[in-house]
């Protein structure tokens, strides 16, 4: 696939996804309300339209068809209503439709066969079109193709040649000025061609960019203005509203492309302008007198402060940001190595010189661009709350729980790069709440609860991390069956009445640990909260569970708000330097060696104010020779993970610094190094590398 292609593919389904994601969210407001108003109606045929178009045109042909038989229901549901009776089979039908949408999104994400037979999908929306009609009504995009084209501000400009094969529609005679800017290769482009795709949509961009690709593969060279169509977020507003301009070099070349223009399969008609030598002066007055009309209240021009939002927002491909923010980050880490040089410090009589005002100068706008580049990447999590309604809307109708999904927080802003691991663990805690948690309506009502279940996810910043939680107001865990199956399986180290209920809550995280006894559409399988745990983790993170039985259960999820950077306390084991972060730091203290103890295991064991924490030595994990020979020479940080406290041992405390984050050589997954307490590494500003503690596994492999 050429790059052209590709980028058609990325914007066809970035748009597809948005779109569907629009139309859950349409169809679940119009279910709730048990009716589909005019408004929701219009933009589910718009939505149906758009995708149907897209999809022809990228040849994904399943999709094609299934979105035109939708679109032909909702053309009927348009012009003719519906009865109110008809509402919930129209709203499971569209649900139906837009989860074969879905997969289909995804295998061509996952470079997989679409699906070829949909006859019987096909069979189910025809069927239900004859249901509330009787028969089935004419194609909507004929309907909407012999409608009579609205006319343009301005007259169209007459045409250079005469055998156009239709009449054009109305368009400004001068194109925008933009036009005449200098080309790359220094070729004037003055012989222009309005063209009008079929009908206005989202991703017209797309159509436009398709046919002057085509164009120039014939081996005529061609501008467009609008002339960025993949990366230009304004260009499907443009074209919609003053077509597209193709632009040549010659009367010939413009000759010979207009049957690949006329040919092209969404084109609906084009003009051919006069040449554009004609008309710079003409255009010049007409810029003039809009730059004076511009200085103008905003109030003048109904549109104005529409297209004003649009202009400021951009579309941008994740992978540009990731190598932005690696540059960003080799930046940090060279800004660190020029202020920590000696050359740049403040000479003996104590007066800092012009390097050293230089360095701090750097310093700051250094961190400047590293904090933009960060909060570009930072997307709200609305997009994944908003994908459980979806959830607990279906399985509510499967398992005949009445429930409600509350959402707080959801402008939150996380990491794209989080937001997009913690997808799956949130939907999952969303089923077990359903399937596990809440009870039917019955038994509600007779434990004295209102007949609706409620979950209620939230989200909020507290800083440095994101606390994500799950919340149901259901029947609890059931303690004692979790202790029972943990005792089948031999995860008991010491007596049942010796676990709090928080340990007992743990087991949940254990591999293959269910206490669904039933496999169902939604459960018992074994594959649970282990998995929720793994991918929480391996952003960073950490699940807590809490319960009170008759009352409801809570998962919270701890998540760092970015996986780039990490604020970190150095500190050194021999020659080897260490970065434990910040956000699981408790204290740095000083101990004696009357304060360390021994379990029964003959593990060691920090006294602090009358509580016991488990004191792991670094020097001893990763096989290190130290500096420090007794306990009392050393330092020790207290750190938390899985709310669980222990300790860390090492030689030396280095000071506090902000590194960057550099992931772990691929070759060394083999020797499954992240086990042994190691997330990654960082380059120090002197040029050294630091490993990377990760809190968690150190703890739990130690």
């Amino acid at each position: 696939m050429d790059n052209n292609m590709e980028s058609l593919l990325e914007v066809f389904l970035f748009e597809t996804n948005g779109l569907l994601t629009h139309l859950d969210e349409i169809l679940l407001r119009c279910e709730q309300a048990s009716d589909f108003d005019s408004d929701s109606i219009d933009e589910i045929f718009r939505i149906m339209h758009t995708i149907k178009g897209s999809s022809a045109m990228m040849q994904f042909d399943s999709m094609a068809t299934v979105t035109h038989k939708m679109e032909d229901l909702f053309y009927y549901v348009r012009e003719h209503g519906i009865s109110s009776e008809y509402n919930e089979p129209l709203t499971d039908l569209m649900f139906k439709s837009s989860d074969f949408l879905k997969t289909e999104v995804e295998k061509i994400e996952n470079n997989e066969p679409l699906i070829t037979d949909i006859g019987s999908l096909e069979e189910e929306i025809n069927s239900f079109l004859k249901k509330i009609s009787g028969k089935v009504p004419e194609d909507p995009g004929a309907a909407v193709q012999a409608q009579p084209a609205a006319p343009a501000e301005q007259p169209a400009a007459e045409p250079v040649a005469a055998s156009i094969p239709e009449a054009p529609v109305p368009a400004p005679a001068v194109p925008p000025v933009q036009a005449w800017q200098p080309a790359a290769d220094g070729e004037e482009y003055l012989y222009p061609v309005r063209v009008f795709f079929e009908e206005e949509t989202e991703m017209v961009h797309l159509r436009a960019m398709l046919l002057v690709h085509a164009i120039a593969e014939t081996g005529v060279p061609v501008r467009s203005v609008p002339e960025h169509l993949d990366s230009d977020s304004t260009a499907a507003d443009v074209i919609g509203r003053e077509g597209l301009l193709v632009l040549f070099r010659t009367k010939e070349e413009m000759e010979s492309s207009l049957k690949s223009i006329e040919n092209f399969v969404y084109t609906k008609n084009y003009t051919v302008l006069s040449p554009l030598t004609q008309q710079k002066e003409q255009a010049k007055n007409i810029q003039e007198e809009k730059t004076a009309a511009s200085s103008e209240p905003a109030a003048n021009n109904g549109n104005g402060n529409h297209l004003a939002v649009k202009q400021n927002l951009i579309n941008v491909n994740l992978s540009k940001l990731d190598n932005l923010m690696d540059l960003v980050g080799e930046i940090v880490i060279t800004e660190s190595m020029v202020t920590s040089s000696h050359s740049v410090q403040a000479d003996d009589s104590g007066v800092d010189n012009s390097y050293t005002k230089a360095s701090r100068q750097l310093r700051k706008l250094t961190d400047e661009l590293q904090e933009i580049v960060m909060s570009i990447r930072m997307v709200p999590i609305s997009g994944v709350f908003q994908k459980m309604r979806r959830i607990v809307r279906d399985m509510s109708k499967n398992l005949d729980k009445d429930a409600e999904l509350v959402l707080v927080g959801e402008d939150t802003e996380v990491d794209k790069s989080i937001v997009d691991n913690i997808n799956d663990p949130i939907m999952h805690v969303v089923r077990n709440s359903m399937d596990h948690g809440l009870e039917d309506k019955q038994t509600r009502i007779a434990n004295g609860k209102p007949a609706k279940g409620t979950i209620t996810l939230t989200a909020q910043n507290t800083g440095g991390e994101i606390l994500i939680s799950i919340e149901d107001d259901g029947q609890g865990i059931n303690r004692e069956a979790v202790l029972a199956k943990a005792k089948r399986q031999g995860m008991l180290k010491k007596s049942e009445k010796e676990y709090s209920n928080r340990e007992v809550y743990n087991f949940l995280l254990m591999p293959g640990f269910s206490t669904n006894e039933v496999v169902t559409e939604y459960s018992g399988r074994g594959v649970g909260m282990d998995v929720v745990k793994k991918n929480v983790e391996k952003v960073g993170g950490d699940v807590t569970i809490s319960s009170e039985p008759g009352k409801g259960t809570k998962v919270l999820f701890k998540i760092p708000l970015t996986l780039a950077i990490v604020n970190g306390m150095k500190v050194s084991v021999g020659d080897t330097m260490f970065i434990v972060p910040t956000n699981n730091i408790k204290q740095l203290v000083k101990v004696t060696s009357d304060q360390v103890l021994y379990d029964t295991s003959g593990n060691e064991i920090i006294t602090m104010r009358n509580q016991y924490y488990p004191l792991i030595r670094l020097h001893s994990v990763f096989g290190l020779e130290p500096r420090a020979k007794t306990l009392e020479d050393s330092i020790v940080v207290q750190v938390e993970s899985h709310e669980k406290v222990y300790c860390i041992l090492a030689d030396d405390l280095l000071g506090e610094q902000q590194v960057v984050v550099k992931g772990l050589p691929a070759y060394l997954n083999q020797f499954n190094i992240k086990d042994t307490g190691i997330s990654g590494g960082a380059v120090l500003g002197d040029g050294s590398i630091s490993l990377i503690l990760d809190v968690v596994n150190l703890y739990n492999n130690n």
